[in-house]
């Protein structure tokens, strides 16, 4: 589409006329005290998995005030979080709203010291602009990703070069914190965090009630569903799987989900021998307060693997094209099984027999 890439050329210049800033070398960027990340260009478990940057800047900043523009998207993976005081949900729809565009006026306008603009699989236009349209006395931004330049980089006057290339096997919750590591904001704790109240807590424990749950009995959650096909683990298998653990370990077992993941649902309700629950459609700090009173959560490479990941309970992860020392969820008690680029060369067996023998230390086997 030549018209198209001219057209883009000429936004690109006009905007570089109008918003372009120096490059700045420092790397001191004082104490700032109001800062601003723009991350509404991830999916929700890419901003769930890369909690740790806003973890590094608490922990670097323990009196900052610490605002995240997001999407309608992926805002659910910060709801509640105890490092962020307050969010923006950005929403390109509603630019026509003359309300709406003042408040985001008024977002971008936050008098901040400081905004940062994250980069892990890819550079956004929409973010790169967001964050020079803040009031920021200091802007970070990728200078260029895996060797490509960011060709809005004269958006920003502090200018960090991302590399995936250098360590391949890079967890993502450390990769996100290279664009500012440069700056002395850095952590070593790269684990997800989700906050779940006592109302949420409640939800849970009222779930288990209604399962009807002996005390001793093994729980084990599921989630079957996943937003790309190639991450799906077969639905059979899990049926499989299910009757597996029930038969051997007695298991209480419960599916979770929502509306988009009906159909999977209700081919596992059909084919099932097995009576089993279904939690569904329930907010994430419910889900993550659900799945921390778990005894094991087995999960597709999805979203919802990120939000178990950020809990305690033991898990297991199931992973098809996706590199798992990128994404798998880090830290005690976290399993993955991958095979190959297609995820069903996973068996039965291979989840069964890890399953068993997370169970086995679970009952004192």
């Amino acid at each position: 589409m030549p018209n198209q890439k001219f057209l883009s050329r000429v936004i690109t210049k006009l905007l570089e006329w109008k918003f372009s800033l120096e490059n700045n070398p420092s790397r001191d960027i004082g104490t700032p005290n109001r800062i601003l990340v723009v991350r509404q260009h991830n999916q929700f478990g890419d901003l769930l998995a890369s909690v740790s940057l806003f973890r590094a800047i608490k922990e670097s900043y323990p009196d900052s005030h610490l605002t995240v523009i997001v999407s309608p998207d992926n805002f659910y993976a910060i709801t509640k979080n105890e490092f962020i005081d307050e969010y923006f949900i950005f929403d390109k729809s509603k630019l026509v709203n003359p309300e709406y565009y003042v408040k985001l006026k008024k977002v971008l306008k936050g008098n901040y010291d400081l905004s940062i603009v994250p980069a892990t699989v890819s550079i956004s236009f929409t973010s790169c602009l967001l964050g020079r349209l803040s009031d920021a006395k200091t802007r970070i931004g990728p200078k260029s990703l895996n060797g490509k330049t960011n060709k809005y980089t004269f958006l920003f006057d502090r200018r960090t070069t991302l590399d995936w290339r250098k360590c391949p096997d890079a967890h993502i919750s450390d990769f996100g914190l290279d664009i500012v590591r440069p700056f002395g904001i850095n952590t070593k704790n790269f684990k997800s965090s989700i906050s779940f109240d006592e109302s949420d807590q409640q939800t849970a424990k009222s779930f288990l009630e209604s399962m009807n749950i002996t005390q001793g009995k093994v729980i084990v959650g599921l989630h079957i569903g996943a937003g790309k096909p190639p991450n799906r683990w077969s639905l059979d298998k899990y049926i499989e799987l299910i009757n597996s653990l029930i038969a051997q370990f007695d298991a209480q077992c419960y599916i979770t989900g929502s509306s988009a993941d009906q159909k999977e649902i209700d081919y596992v309700k059909a084919k099932l021998k097995n009576k089993i629950s279904f939690f569904i459609n329930h907010s994430i700090p419910e889900l993550a307060a659900l799945i921390s009173i778990t005894d094991l959560f087995i999960t597709n490479d999805t979203g919802v693997m990120h939000v178990a990941g950020a809990t305690e309970a033991k898990q297991v992860s199931i992973f098809g094209p996706t590199n798992p020392f990128n994404w798998a969820p880090i830290g005690q008690n976290k399993y993955f099984l991958r095979k190959s680029d297609l995820i069903d060369d996973i068996t039965v067996g291979d989840v069964f027999n890890l399953c068993k023998l997370i169970l086995e230390k679970r009952i004192g086997k």
